[in-house]
């Protein structure tokens, strides 16, 4: 967990993503990052230098997940757990019986993520992206779209007044599945239809077979993203040092 924690207090730190007194939301869906991240970043509210809460958020999507595990696990851990029910999986698999559901099942989500947060008070939601999503996106942007662009690692909704953050960009997959084992974190079963058929998994699977064949490509390839000049991506540590620099 130390680990965990050095890379996520450093994404925090350098990207500006939290202040004194938030309140932040964490999208738990029951997969290893966000409960991974739930986790962490609980711990990290006891000891970082402004004062903040956590609470977590599952968005029920109807589809007969089973929340046991992680409710126990937050009840361990002191962390306040909130599941919000809808029918998502209706909608979109039996009401519109959607034939590419991914992309509509994410917004529907999303949007019954803010919400909740907004109704329990919180002003930033952390999403659980960690160092490979950041590079999946990046190359599904440019294949499907002809475009450089990526998440950002915090951005602003203004409609909810809202601020999302990914405070686990700095984490590599592979970090986040040795930490999930090492520390026995309940991973819960997705009974999605359409899970493990999505258009990132074989990104994910290109990516892996091109980091064997050229070994740390992964890694050249997210310094060139935090590098470059794409928005959202400069960090507030940098923008502190130009300023200074212009004073003196």
């Amino acid at each position: 967990m130390q680990h965990i924690l050095s890379l996520l207090r450093k994404a925090v730190d350098e990207y500006g993503m939290i202040n004194e007194g938030d309140k932040v939301a964490v999208g738990c869906s029951g997969g290893k990052d966000s409960t991974l991240m739930l986790l962490a970043l609980a711990k990290l509210s006891a000891f970082y230098p402004k004062k903040f809460s956590v609470v977590g958020i599952a968005i029920d999507m109807g589809a007969g997940m089973d929340y046991t595990p992680l409710i126990e696990l937050c009840e361990r851990e002191n962390i306040e757990f909130i599941i919000k029910k809808t029918e998502i999986k209706k909608i979109i698999f039996d009401i519109r019986k959607e034939s590419n559901p991914c992309s509509l099942c994410s917004r529907m989500r999303r949007g019954s993520l803010n919400d909740a947060a907004v109704e329990v008070g919180a002003n930033k939601v952390a999403l659980g992206h960690h160092r490979d999503d950041v590079i999946e996106t990046f190359f599904l942007s440019l294949f499907h779209e002809s475009r450089l662009n990526t998440f950002q690692p915090v951005t602003y909704l203004s409609r909810k007044d809202l601020t999302v953050i990914r405070p686990m960009v700095f984490l590599p997959e592979k970090d986040v599945k040795n930490a999930v084992r090492r520390l026995d974190i309940p991973v819960l079963f997705n009974p999605c239809p359409a899970n493990g058929e999505t258009e990132r998994e074989s990104m994910k699977d290109l990516l892996s077979d091109l980091d064997f064949k050229y070994r740390g490509v992964k890694d050249r390839i997210f310094g060139a993203i935090e590098r470059s000049n794409l928005s959202g991506w400069e960090k507030v540590t940098d923008k502190k040092d130009q300023s200074e620099n212009s004073q003196n």
